[in-house]
């Protein structure tokens, strides 16, 4: 048993749970995941590790809220406790200094950002993040982002804070002004495509965390299996990082939409 020992609300349907897990947080490096599982006939669910403390022994994940299994783990509360918590599962983010550096989050992906923005600083980058939200409700961890960088740009949707538009406006005019030297995107899939083609013409090298199905998380059920540089490749356990420019998006697009159904079910 795995005691959450916070939780916050940070958006209408995300929340934040830091899990007491020693082994996995003096393990874990920027761009791991783990699997929970909240009861013994319960669904494996894989999240990205948003942040961790050795020293306490704690993880951080950030939970949306979008089926059946998501939904409960938002009823738990501090104090409370999950079932299983396997990991650190998949490949470390490879981290160098390479000079400037532009860490794109999107949604939910503005928590994976953070660790790869915080580790790449410390390897002596400069770092500039652009964080996306579909409205001001919706964005979270901007000061706490805005502290491991040299420069945060927000944009939202309906411009309801900071500019107006969509994440790969303010890349374009980042990269019309400056040279960036490697691109860090996580969010949903259509905005880390979008990011790979904004960034394909200037040859800017463009890494993209994906987070397709998985089901065993181990690489046996194939899932999770993407098309990356002509080769099938799984996600679990050759990823989650990828180069954006080799990612067949189009048919991970079309294997999202498999378990569609089943996430929507409450029962």
């Amino acid at each position: 048993m795995y005691k959450i020992v916070k939780k916050e609300r940070l958006a209408p349907d995300e929340n934040l749970f830091v899990l007491e897990a020693p082994l996995i947080a003096q393990k874990s490096r920027p761009g791991q995941f783990i699997v929970i599982r909240l009861k013994e006939e319960g669904e494996r669910v894989p999240l990205t590790i948003a942040d961790l403390s050795g020293e306490e022994g704690t993880i951080t994940i950030i939970v949306q809220e979008i089926g059946r299994t998501t939904r409960e783990l938002g009823q738990k509360e501090e104090g409370d406790s999950v079932l299983d918590v396997v990991g650190p599962l998949g490949r470390p983010s490879e981290i160098e200094k390479v000079g400037t550096v532009a860490a794109i989050g999107g949604g939910v992906g503005i928590a994976v950002v953070y660790l790869w923005a915080r580790a790449m600083k410390e390897a002596g980058n400069r770092v500039i993040t652009i964080l996306g939200a579909r409205n001001k409700d919706y964005l979270f961890w901007e000061d706490k982002i805005g502290k491991v960088s040299d420069k945060v740009l927000v944009t939202t949707d309906d411009g309801s804070y900071q500019r107006k538009g969509l994440v790969t406006d303010a890349l374009k005019d980042l990269m019309e002004r400056e040279k960036i030297d490697l691109v860090f995107a996580v969010g949903p899939t259509v905005m880390m495509q979008a990011v790979a083609e904004t960034t394909r013409p200037k040859r800017v090298k463009t890494i993209v965390s994906l987070n397709p199905i998985m089901v065993d998380a181990t690489g046996m059920c194939g899932a999770c299996r993407v098309e990356a540089g002509r080769e099938t490749r799984f996600v679990c356990v050759d990823g989650p990082d990828f180069d954006g420019h080799e990612v067949d998006f189009e048919l991970l697009k079309s294997r999202q939409k498999i378990y569609r159904e089943e996430e929507g079910k409450t029962r």
